[in-house]
């Protein structure tokens, strides 16, 4: 240790020598969190909202009619059969034949549904089973329309981790969304859908 670094190191300790020994606090790994207490709804549309992402609340009945407004004016979107099927009038859907990624890149979005949902993190689980189609379907288009069913929100990690294992999905290609597409360079600016998704719309359905 070169003398520079030792001196610093021993200001540092005697700094801190009156100081009370930090408390061990207990985690056991995997173990449940919860929300407090909080409604769990609530709470996954809080931490939604904190991306930055556009979150509303919506019944059943008005799901098709919301997601005819969220892809209002846009001339290209794309669904895998499940949804199409689920809401035939909510847009002038494309067939999603193998499209490349030169024609995903040109389509304006894409509507899917959900697997799991977690309130605390406000992250979102695609299995790209039906309803959520092939994994480039919502990796590449500018705006991604999720419908999330408030039954299928669970409060934490371990719970979505477990559901997923219980139900086997866990050995499937899984995508794991946490509000839009961002990143920031050096200087922390922050520049959404460069490596997906400018924009996610999330309707959940209670």
């Amino acid at each position: 240790m070169s003398e520079a670094r030792a001196e610093i190191l021993g200001r540092v300790r005697a700094a801190l020598a009156d100081r009370p020994a930090a408390q061990k606090v207990p985690w056991t790994y995997g173990q449940a969190v919860g929300t407090g207490g909080i409604d769990i709804v609530a709470r996954f549309v809080d931490r939604v909202a904190d991306y930055r992402a556009q979150v509303e609340r919506v019944d059943e009945s008005g799901t098709g009619a919301a997601i005819a407004a969220a892809v209002r004016g846009f001339e290209r979107v794309v669904a895998d059969p499940a949804v199409q099927d689920a809401w035939p009038g909510a847009a002038e859907w494309i067939v999603d034949d193998g499209l490349g990624a030169y024609d995903l890149d040109r389509v304006d979005a894409v509507v899917t549904t959900a697997t799991v949902a977690i309130a605390n993190t406000g992250t979102i689980i695609l299995d790209h089973g039906a309803g959520q189609g092939r994994r480039a379907l919502s990796l590449v288009p500018d705006v991604h329309v999720c419908v999330v069913h408030a039954g299928q929100i669970v409060d934490d990690v371990p719970k979505a981790v477990a559901q997923l294992v219980n139900s086997g999905l866990h050995t499937r290609p899984l995508t794991w969304i946490s509000g839009p597409s961002a990143t920031s360079d050096i200087e922390l600016d922050r520049v959404e859908g460069v490596h997906g998704p400018r924009t996610l719309h999330v309707l959940v359905v209670d």
